[in-house]
């Protein structure tokens, strides 16, 4: 049988009305952000970053018949150390619902 763990801070809601609750550990990753504007684009104050992924905090190993539901970011980083078991939800869908603040309010599915 397959246990899908959300190791976000929020229920992810999908569209169909299943909700997957936090589990009380939330995965996050570290980021270093390196300075890569031009020297012309500096003097408009405009500021480009180049980012590099660091470990992952809060992730479990891997465990056969776990899908691990994570942020985008921990999904990118996870994918660079090989990790297939996660999951992000599918919140730039078109069919993504949001509520009248833009808020969402539930997604489609998941992204790998």
């Amino acid at each position: 049988m397959l246990t899908i763990i959300n190791l976000t801070p929020h229920i992810v809601k999908l569209n169909s009305g299943k909700e997957f609750p936090p589990s009380g550990t939330v995965a996050r990753v570290s980021a270093q952000f390196s300075l890569t504007t031009s020297p012309e684009l500096l003097k408009e104050e405009i500021y480009i970053y180049t980012v590099e992924y660091g470990e992952i905090e809060g992730l479990p190993e891997p465990e056969e018949g776990k899908l691990y539901i994570v942020s985008a970011m921990v999904l990118e980083a996870g994918k660079r150390i090989g990790r297939n078991d996660l999951l992000a939800p599918a919140t730039g869908h078109p069919e993504t619902v949001r509520n009248e603040q833009g808020q969402i309010v539930s997604v489609p599915g998941f992204i790998v």
